[in-house]
């Protein structure tokens, strides 16, 4: 077989476990959940975000952004299976959930959109780089960002979490960010690690433009798709990220002393 045909072979099969994938581990709380269809990739996927809860403080979590970083999506599956189970965790809380943001590079298995542009740099954030072509001509210039920033704007979210892979640790973005990420890394084998705020990034946009609290979760590059041994592993940090108390930390902060 050639190297092309092979490739063919690997991204059809890819595919075709993911959409098995979206079609059993979402499902299951579908019926609990108010979903919303917030955009389309740019081959027509539906790209959606599952909302949970009522209350003011609102988390949302990001996965696969990057089509090849995938191991979120198992991830937050089983994040809301756990929030089925413990409905009281929702009390004054809405989590916002995108299990996955580029659908189209998900089923490709690349990291890139259709149009080889890397949609975690093509948000408005003050670093954005219009020399570098795969980050986009404009910032939201396309159709998946437009749809993370019709999230970003319905909901406001209080803190994000944004599931990546390979580098395994856990990054931050402004300094509102920190507290959490240490918080996260306290549950998991994570360790604390700033790499650095990406040109345009939604960690850049989130956490320097707009100074709120958001935290790359990077998870190692073997990871997998198993959604148990995912959740054994990571699980209680995204339980952390849920119950962690922005506001607690402002004040604190305003509190202690210079």
């Amino acid at each position: 077989m050639s190297k092309l045909c092979h490739r063919a072979v690997k991204c059809s099969v890819y595919a075709a476990v993911a959409a098995m994938l979206l079609a059993s581990a979402f499902r299951v709380s579908a019926a609990d959940a108010h979903t919303e269809v917030v955009g389309k990739s740019l081959d027509g996927r539906p790209i959606e975000c599952q909302v949970y809860g009522e209350g003011e403080d609102v988390l949302w979590i990001i996965a696969t952004i990057h089509g090849n970083e995938a191991a979120g999506t198992p991830l937050v599956a089983e994040f809301v299976k756990w929030l089925k189970l413990h409905p009281e965790e929702l009390k004054g809380r809405r989590v916002v959930v995108t299990p996955v943001a580029n659908p189209d590079g998900f089923a490709d298995n690349v990291r890139h959109n259709r149009t080889g542009v890397d949609l975690n740099r093509n948000f408005p954030a003050g670093n954005f780089d219009s020399k570098v072509k795969v980050y986009g001509e404009t910032p939201l210039s396309e159709p998946e960002s437009r749809s993370l920033m019709r999230v970003l704007s319905q909901y406001f979210p209080d803190r994000v979490v944004t599931i990546h892979q390979p580098l395994d640790c856990m990054d931050w973005d402004g300094d509102a960010s920190k507290p959490m990420a240490e918080a996260m890394a306290a549950k998991c084998r994570l360790p604390v690690k700033q790499v650095g705020s990406r040109p345009g990034s939604l960690g850049s946009f989130v956490g320097l433009t707009l100074g709120k609290p958001i935290v790359t979760m990077e998870l190692p590059e073997k990871a997998g798709m198993d959604g148990d041994v995912l959740w054994k592993e990571y699980g209680e940090s995204l339980i952390a990220a849920l119950r962690y108390d922005h506001q607690e930390q402002a004040d604190s902060s305003k509190g202690s002393p210079q």
